[in-house]
């Protein structure tokens, strides 16, 4: 017994063992084993008996943080590659017919057109790339060419680019609620990529290409190479391309960029738009690539479902 009491002395100095009470010579020994314990063959483990057992020291409980929900994911996976494509975040302004107002008279007529422009009877494909712009400012051509974008990305499997060219006073942004930049002219300039440019409105299954920050030079940049080269990008990507360009006269971007693409869509307005530059801006044109006349407002005195002027429209093929 006293061999027993020098090994637990010495493992008490030690620090091996924690006594709960001081060690009696004539006391029971704590060697003592409890007759109910179950025996240990040999090699389970350590014997039992030997030493007391140290006083019971509760484990702090641990709190295990569940993983999250499947399909809720609040960032970009391991080895997954972030959305390139900007989505949408502001609302739609209400003069969007197309989208907004669907069942009006308003966006019917701009489905009529979108049909004529289509399938015009002028013995050519039809026209992929589309400029819309118009012989001065306030004859509606940004509107027209968003609500034409629109419909043409409500036809089945169509994919639908609407650009921003009008590099001096742009106004899609503002239409589809997003920023400007990054756009077009920080792509031409190489300030971003076509997919850093791109915003998608995935609710009408339109791709929206803003401006970007307005250039020193506008019209150099819109006959560039590199315009050139973007838009061989855009239509590896796109079926349809309607851009929005600055009035004719007195400008030179529309005559520069005409060359590029297929059509041009001339929007003017009833009773607004006089004659002599109605005939001025078709001049400064290659007239084979006018698709036709728009004539937008026509009719505005009668009611076209709450948006006035805007259903109004007369088309005059090219």
């Amino acid at each position: 017994m006293s061999r027993i009491q020098d090994i637990l002395r010495k493992a008490e100095r030690e620090g091996g063992v924690h006594r709960t009470r001081p060690l009696d010579p004539d006391a029971p020994s704590a060697a003592q084993v409890r007759t109910d314990a179950p025996a240990l063959s040999r090699g389970e483990g350590p014997a039992i008996g030997l030493v007391e057992e140290p006083p019971h020291v509760p484990i702090p409980p641990v709190t295990v943080t569940p993983p999250p929900a499947l399909g809720r994911v609040e960032g970009p996976q391991p080895g997954a590659s972030a959305p390139r494509v900007r989505e949408i975040v502001g609302g739609l302004d209400h003069r969007l017919v197309a989208a907004v107002a669907p069942q009006s008279l308003a966006a019917e007529q701009y489905r009529s057109l979108r049909t004529r422009v289509t399938f015009a009877d002028n013995g050519r494909p039809t026209p992929r790339t589309i400029i819309v712009t118009s012989p001065s400012k306030g004859d509606g051509k940004s509107l027209t060419a968003a609500n034409l974008a629109l419909t043409m990305a409500q036809e089945f499997q169509q994919r639908v680019l609407l650009l921003d060219a009008d590099l001096r006073r742009p106004s899609l942004h503002r239409l589809f609620g997003v920023s400007e930049t990054p756009g077009l002219s920080d792509l031409l300039m190489g300030g971003a990529t076509v997919d850093d440019a791109l915003v998608s409105i995935r609710d009408h299954h339109l791709t929206l290409l803003p401006s970007g920050i307005i250039p020193m030079h506008p019209a150099e940049l819109l006959g560039s190479t590199a315009m050139r080269r973007a838009l061989d990008t855009l239509r590896g990507r796109f079926d349809r391309i309607v851009i929005d360009m600055p009035p004719v006269a007195p400008l030179a971007d529309v005559a520069v960029a005409s060359t590029l693409v297929d059509g041009v869509l001339m929007i003017v307005r009833a009773g607004v738009t006089p004659k002599p530059a109605i005939e001025a801006a078709l001049s400064n044109l290659d007239t084979s690539k006018v698709l036709g006349l728009v004539l937008n407002d026509a009719g505005a005195s009668k009611p076209t479902y709450g948006y006035g002027g805007y259903g109004g429209y007369g088309y005059v093929a090219g």
